[in-house]
């Protein structure tokens, strides 16, 4: 009796206490909510006057990330000299801190303020596509403001599901508050996990898809199955993009973003392929990283440095894993 009346109280106590975290949870998201939408009603060029402010912390008291920063783009331009490295070290950081008023700047941002500030060529491309049932994946970077890619809704047939896929952030606060950015013009944000369910799931419904994909993070060990030669270095890459486009049979596309001055920006919609299964093995993503290297160089400063991209090593990899039937495994006397 006493094992029963210990557990039942254990097990009320616990959802006690996650019905207290679920309640701080949401009333932080209100404050923060409130706070960063009151800021985002600031008119553009207050947000880069705080913008600037922000640059000289970050930079300058904080050195946020520098070593990784520097390392990254010595090792990434060995043509450049070092002033050549500083200079886009500091546009980096500019930029960087014009993305985070940017993103917050979504909020409350308008349709026609959005429209003109995150321009979409050649998006008839994709329109064609969807017209004749056709779904599209689109590839694009941790460059430039891609959060502002979730305006694409506007641009889009309105015919189709509009989506991006994400990664849920652990804190549900910060979580919900992302989601409400991506949201904002009608796309629906698909955790990761749930891609090719969710995409089989509209597919069997009729609804064409347009998903997009900002491909290029480090992967896991257990995720890498291909490596591609990617500003200097020998890179490992994710390849579920690729795999997800070839059993759909999608149209793929690549958004080649550049910023007109500040505040503004363009992206080109770039036609990858209509018949992702004619093209080799990891073909699609071999020139997806061809696509984006050619982006990052035109403007190198507005890709994001701070990421430590390259920690994971083939040497590293061939030491401790090993691939048995497409599947990465740990080598014996080795940790994941």
């Amino acid at each position: 009796m006493r094992f029963f009346i210990k557990k039942a109280v254990t097990f009320h106590f616990s959802l006690y206490l996650c019905r207290r975290y679920s309640e701080e949870m949401k009333l932080l998201y209100y404050f923060i909510y409130s706070v960063l939408y009151l800021f985002s009603l600031l008119p553009m060029r207050v947000h880069y006057m705080i913008s600037d402010g922000f640059y000289l912390l970050i930079y300058y008291v904080i050195g946020y990330r520098r070593k990784v920063v520097r390392s990254n783009l010595t090792s990434s331009f060995p043509e450049k000299s070092a002033e050549e490295i500083r200079q886009i070290e500091r546009g980096f950081y500019h930029w960087f801190c014009d993305y985070l008023v940017e993103s917050v700047k979504m909020l409350s941002i308008s349709e026609a303020n959005i429209r003109r500030r995150m321009v979409f060529k050649n998006v008839e491309l994709m329109n064609e596509c969807l017209e004749r049932g056709q779904s599209c994946v689109f590839y694009v970077g941790h460059y430039g403001s891609w959060e502002w890619i979730a305006s694409w809704t506007l641009w889009l047939s309105p015919k189709a599901v509009v989506a991006q896929i994400y990664h849920p952030i652990e804190n549900k606060a910060f979580d919900r508050l992302f989601l409400d950015i991506r949201q904002r013009f009608g796309s629906v944000s698909i955790p990761m996990q749930e891609t090719l369910r969710k995409m089989l799931e509209y597919r069997n419904a009729g609804k064409a898809t347009v998903v997009g994909f900002v491909a290029d993070q480090k992967p896991m060990w257990v995720n890498i199955h291909h490596w591609v030669d990617f500003l200097n270095h020998d890179t490992p890459v994710l390849t579920g993009t690729e795999r997800i486009a070839k059993k759909l049979g999608t149209a793929v596309f690549y958004g080649d973003m550049r910023r007109i001055r500040r505040g503004y920006y363009e992206t080109t919609v770039q036609l990858m392929t209509d018949d992702p299964k004619s093209l080799p093995d990891y073909g699609i993503t071999d020139i997806y990283y061809r696509l984006l290297e050619t982006t990052i160089r035109r403007e190198p400063s507005m890709w994001l440095w701070s990421h430590n991209r390259w920690s994971r090593t083939r040497e590293e990899f061939d030491a401790r894993f090993e691939v048995i039937d497409g599947k990465v495994i740990a080598k014996k006397n080795t940790t994941a």
